[in-house]
């Protein structure tokens, strides 16, 4: 695991319950990494469990490894990848971050990449200890510039549903990681300025608001002829309800709270970058990119 944060804990620990496979951890959080090397990593809420991970915050510990999932914020992503590369350099190293452009910044450092996007979601307890918000699938294929063999996506799908978190390799995985990063736009955006859980963000006033961001996201894709897997919008009304994630508070407005830079780039961001390489123009998720980078601002 290259981070292990609230997602990066869900997978870890789910995969060290398998006999079969060996679990490390690289994460710069010194009591983080601590407490999981002293009691484990603990999972509790929508899952209970606890996982035997060895963790390190020493990229040059880490011993070669057949598989890499990154979990670090997106704008950590190419430092993470030059740190652990060697390590990976031999392996398939797959993205499980938010947005679009992770695995660009994968495939410089490493030769197999693996596109993937997850809907799980969690938060940090206390120090070796993440609550699990939010259970649900997680999608992966081959990255098209530089993929991994298909036989290789199979395998890490295969190992993360065994260790509880059911994934599914696909040929094409980008309508998967679309249809996740324009629901994404709207949920982490709207809530990171308003401070609005998820559930609440899907009713009125910022309802209309979130269609509409939605919207200019879709007219991305299709231009990019993407086809989405499912509706992004049926997904924001399933997450809103009150027993998956209406009390949710979507990361980005976790990351505002803490005082964190946000993945505003990689999100709405991503979406106007997108949209001028196919001559459309997103003039909603440009205001938002500038809204929470004024946000930002304020609380350096």
């Amino acid at each position: 695991m290259v981070g292990c944060g609230a997602v990066g804990s869900l997978f870890a620990a789910g995969l060290a319950q398998l006999e079969d496979v060996e679990v490390w951890a690289y994460d710069l959080d010194e009591a983080h990494v601590a407490a999981i090397n002293a009691g484990g990593l603990r999972i509790s809420g929508a899952g209970d469990l606890v996982g035997q991970v060895r963790a390190t915050t020493r990229a040059d510990e880490l011993p070669p490894c057949d598989f890499g999932i990154v979990a670090v914020k997106s704008m950590h992503t190419d430092r993470a990848m030059a740190d652990t590369a060697p390590a990976l350099r031999d392996g398939a190293v797959c993205s499980v971050q938010n947005g679009a452009g992770n695995e660009e910044l994968i495939a410089g450092h490493v030769r197999d990449v693996i596109r993937g996007t997850t809907f799980p979601a969690g938060h940090l307890v206390e120090p070796g200890h993440v609550g699990w918000d939010t259970r649900g699938d997680t999608h992966i294929g081959p990255f098209e510039p530089s993929p991994a063999p298909m036989a290789k996506v199979e395998a890490l799908a295969d190992a993360c549903t065994r260790g509880g978190m059911p994934t599914h390799a696909l040929e094409d995985a980008r309508g998967a990681q679309w249809r996740k990063l324009i629901f994404n736009a709207a949920s982490n955006a709207i809530g990171a300025l308003t401070g609005l859980t998820h559930g609440r963000i899907a009713e009125p006033p910022t309802r209309d608001l979130a269609w509409a961001v939605m919207a200019e996201g879709r007219a991305v894709a299709d231009a990019q002829g993407i086809t989405l897997d499912m509706s992004p919008e049926e997904l924001f009304d399933f997450a809103a309800r009150k027993e998956v994630a209406y009390d949710h508070k979507p990361s980005m407005l976790q990351d505002v709270e803490a005082g964190r830079q946000t993945e505003i780039d990689f999100l709405n961001g991503a979406i106007v970058d997108f949209g001028e390489r196919h001559g459309v123009d997103a003039p909603l998720n440009r205001a938002l990119t500038a809204l929470v980078k004024g946000l930002e601002r304020s609380r350096a």
